[in-house]
């Protein structure tokens, strides 16, 4: 009888762990032995909601894990927590791993493998200055660093917050943090918040946050997180003002944690994440397989790849892993960039192409922006958005589309990001039959009304006659 297939797994978060369940619906254990390695204590686990769980409004963290390493290994998948990989040899097809249980002797081994998944995810960032390391300021990446902040929150009176940063996990702590009773300042070094959109849209977003108690700074290049006798943070400082602060929040990002894969000799991309070919394959390898926030995928609306950490993709890179280990056939074509966020009840959205990232890739546009409500003007309830749509000259094919606005404004990218995969013009989308209803929509979707402008404009302009 041959013997099993080894799967070696690092990773054991969506990705990863979405590769190995898939794999295992495929292919028995003596068919395939699947390994999952995994540093941290838990696994298939939803970091997009820690800052539900920080800001009460959700349960954690068992609320937020989706199966336990109890689970993997009842439906036979070896999960091993605690388990941190610290070397790939490719030549040798082997991973070397490392026991980083805090009860444990530290011990290393190694463990050969027939196909290597690395689903490593990513890195905060976390800028190298003063104090930066003090008790009080904290990253939320992971449920531990979750724990963490909670356990300070208990622990600590807190009254001040500060958030370094004002992208998405920026905003959402800030959120959160409010909803916990803190005053709140975000620290921002860009013109406006949220840098996933156009300035003019992270305006919007910038006096919605002020609107709701949040001062948030922006052109604040931070310098240092000022610490008391007691050795904990008590300010944050930038080149111009100190910022008094009982707790530090930092939303400065995410990097592709690649660093094992570029020391074995791997391929990156310009944003350091791993190449692979539309199967997931690390480019160059058959056996080597990567998904999740370590790699950049291919932009279907720039033609350029981009590194884009979000929990859908990697489950869906998981999905076509596992189902090409596993024997089947499966491929992930790309993405359009779609996200969607709030900060109480301000919806936040994009899908496509900014401004900047459309004249870095040598388009040329037409960017519209329109007013409109969420639902019929005269029925109760009806809350404005701000809708901003790009569409490219000559041609009118959509280019990216983003909305400010309240309840019933941010999963309206959807109509959008659907248009950007089908390659819709504009103008083909002011047909679509969309649903309508006084409760939910004007008789024109504020998506439609944004196409319709935006097909007039290309018509209008002289690159578009």
């Amino acid at each position: 009888m041959a013997a099993a297939r080894r799967m070696v797994v690092i990773g054991g978060d969506a990705a990863g762990m979405s590769a190995a369940s898939r794999a295992r619906r495929l292919k028995s254990r003596s068919e395939l032995e699947i390994l999952a390695l995994e540093r941290g204590e838990f696994t298939s686990y939803s970091a997009c909601g820690i800052p539900y769980w920080v800001g009460g409004v959700v349960d954690g963290p068992d609320e937020l894990i989706a199966r336990t390493p109890e689970t993997h290994q009842g439906r036979g998948i070896d999960v091993r927590t605690h388990t941190e990989v610290v070397e790939i040899d490719l030549a040798g097809q082997r991973v070397l791993a490392r026991d980083v249980d805090p009860h444990g002797k530290g011990d290393e081994h190694w463990h050969g493998f027939d196909d290597l998944v690395i689903a490593t995810g990513a890195r905060p960032r976390r800028p190298d200055m003063p104090g930066i390391d003090a008790p009080g300021v904290h990253g939320v990446q992971t449920l531990e660093h979750g724990r963490a902040l909670l356990e300070t929150l208990e622990a600590t009176r807190v009254e001040r917050a500060v958030v370094i940063g004002a992208g998405y996990i920026g905003v959402e702590m800030a959120e959160a943090l409010i909803q916990r009773g803190c005053q709140v300042t975000v620290l921002e070094r860009g013109e406006q918040p949220m840098s996933t959109l156009d300035p003019d849209m992270g305006r919007l977003v910038r006096d919605a946050m002020s609107g709701l108690g949040i001062d948030t700074v922006t052109g604040a290049e931070v310098t240092e997180v000022i610490t008391g006798e007691d050795g904990r943070v008590r300010a944050v400082a930038t080149k111009v003002s100190e910022y008094p602060a009982d707790l530090v929040v930092l939303g400065l990002g995410v990097a592709p944690e690649t660093t094992l894969a570029q020391e074995a000799g791997l391929p990156v991309g310009p944003y350091g994440g791993l190449l692979t070919d539309l199967a997931m394959r690390v480019r160059g390898y058959d056996n080597i397989w990567a998904g999740g926030d370590c790699v950049e995928v291919l932009d279907l609306v720039s033609g350029r790849t981009r590194h884009i950490p979000l929990g859908t993709h990697a489950n869906k890179h998981g999905q076509v892993i596992g189902a090409n280990v596993g024997g089947d056939y499966a491929t992930f074509p790309g993405v359009v960039g779609t996200a969607v966020s709030k900060v109480c009840d301000l919806e936040i959205a994009r899908t496509g192409l900014l401004e900047a990232e459309a004249h870095a890739v040598g388009l040329k546009f037409e960017a519209v922006t329109i007013e409109s409500t969420s639902r019929a003007g005269y029925y109760p309830d009806s809350r404005p958005m701000t809708v901003k749509m790009l569409a490219e000259q000559r041609t009118g094919r959509l280019l990216g589309t983003q909305i400010v606005g309240r309840e019933g404004a941010g999963k309206r990218v959807d109509i959008a990001a659907v248009a950007l995969t089908a390659g819709m013009t504009v103008e083909q989308m002011t047909a679509l039959d969309l649903g309508y209803a006084p409760p939910f929509s004007p008789v024109w979707d504020p998506i439609l009304v944004a196409a319709r402008k935006a097909a007039g404009t290309v018509k209008s302009s002289p690159s578009g006659a």
